[in-house]
């Protein structure tokens, strides 16, 4: 029996897994993903866009080689190609730190270790960034019996932004203390000291990343979305500028709806960047746009597509499209880089009309109707139906509790 020519393998099961399972299907509609999760969360059930596969404590490291190394030894037997997709940190990390033990049976790259290992260190990162001429916050990093005593030495002022950092995510993910948030704003060291004793009460002994504030809302923040084939080259960038956040706990610092823009200077500047280091796959580059300097600082660079990540797709781009045909069918075109402005957006269009505060945008997102990820005509089973408009509607009262105008933090 001749073998098929690629399988998608996608890691995780939230709205990334499914915008990820979602772009395979609009682009290759023969072709059914298979998730991989240690659970099915919300967004990917009574899904009939892949196979889901469930292993009890895949995530953790002394199970994940073993366990993938297993499902890819038995998919490669009815198909040529294997594409791995992560869709969170930890998975990233795991497949970075454990390439070399899949037997050359995933197909698409990821960076080296080592490289991995700086973007999640941030005083790597940043003199990375300071050898590449790109701006970044003023930062402190914290290690777990300095969380007190650093709130008296900061090199700025509060506000400040306080966050773990990226190699200590699962760690974090899996503590629990009264008041946690994925990321932290502070107007006072007050607040962020009581924060900190609720946090050492905890079991999480990870560093901390205490940042300055760069002024500005949600819509001052800035995310670059990118594609590097196999050998280096940047093939698709597209630029995005959040209209809105979340801010619950859970869910803070990620994006609620993006309008996709177009930057050529910005796009040539980050291009010479990444492939000066050699950068291959997909990165999530946040930054802000700091209205003291008219420069872009850089928060983060992730080595993969971020939840938010489709509204690269409100703008025209499939992602997965572009991998498959480089690593699959070895067909690569010109460099994409997105001029068009569309809007994407995970919440209901009336939290967008409440909580987007800048009058212009609200009047430019008029113009466009909204993609969302999760939303989509040809996957809509009444189950399924059911879960995603109890899942919006929860968004009104979530964003009732929690909203804030970051733009008036002083």
């Amino acid at each position: 029996m001749k073998k098929k020519d690629f399988l998608p393998i996608i890691l995780g099961s939230d709205e990334n897994a499914y915008g990820t399972a979602r772009l395979f299907r609009e682009a290759y509609p023969e072709v059914t993903p298979l998730l991989v999760c240690t659970a099915q969360l919300i967004p990917t059930r009574h899904s009939r866009l892949f196979d889901c596969r469930i292993i009890a404590g895949f995530e953790r490291e002394e199970v994940f080689p073993d366990a993938l190394l297993g499902v890819l030894r038995e998919c490669s037997k009815d198909y040529e190609k294997l594409l791995v997709i992560p869709c969170s940190d930890y998975y990233t990390g795991l497949l970075c730190r454990h390439y070399d033990h899949f037997e050359g049976l995933i197909a698409n790259r990821f960076i080296p270790e080592q490289l991995l290992e700086t973007f999640d260190t941030k005083d790597r990162f940043y003199a990375l960034c300071e050898q590449y001429g790109l701006d970044y916050p003023k930062t402190v990093i914290a290690a777990p019996d300095e969380r007190i005593e650093v709130a008296d030495r900061l090199p700025f002022d509060f506000p400040i932004v306080v966050k773990p950092e990226n190699s200590n995510a699962l760690d974090y993910l899996r503590c629990h203390f009264e008041g946690q948030k994925k990321v932290f704003f502070f107007d006072t060291k007050e607040e962020y000291l009581t924060m900190v004793r609720s946090m050492n009460g905890s079991d999480y002994r990870g560093k901390l990343i205490l940042q300055e504030f760069i002024p500005g809302g949600d819509d001052a923040m800035r995310v670059l979305n990118s594609y590097s084939d196999t050998d280096g080259t940047v093939r698709a960038m597209c630029l995005g500028q959040p209209v809105l956040e979340y801010y619950d706990p859970k869910s803070v610092g990620n994006y609620a709806a993006i309008l996709s823009r177009g930057d050529t200077l910005l796009y040539d500047k980050m291009q010479r960047f990444l492939q000066a280091i050699g950068y291959v796959g997909f990165s999530n580059i946040d930054m802000k746009y700091d209205s003291r300097t008219g420069r872009y600082v850089l928060f983060e660079i992730n080595p993969r597509l971020g939840r938010s990540s489709f509204f690269c797709r409100a703008a025209g781009i499939n992602m997965m499209k572009l991998l498959t045909e480089d690593v699959v069918y070895g067909r690569r075109g010109k460099c994409i880089y997105n001029e068009t402005t569309a809007l994407w957006s995970n919440v209901p269009r009336g939290i967008l009309t409440r909580y987007v505060t800048s009058p212009a945008l609200r009047e430019e997102m008029k113009q466009y109707k909204a993609l969302h990820t999760l939303w989509y005509g040809s996957d809509l089973a009444p189950a399924r139906v059911y879960r995603l408009a109890r899942y919006y509607a929860a968004q009104y009262k979530n964003f009732a509790r929690y909203y804030f105008d970051k733009s008036k933090e002083k």
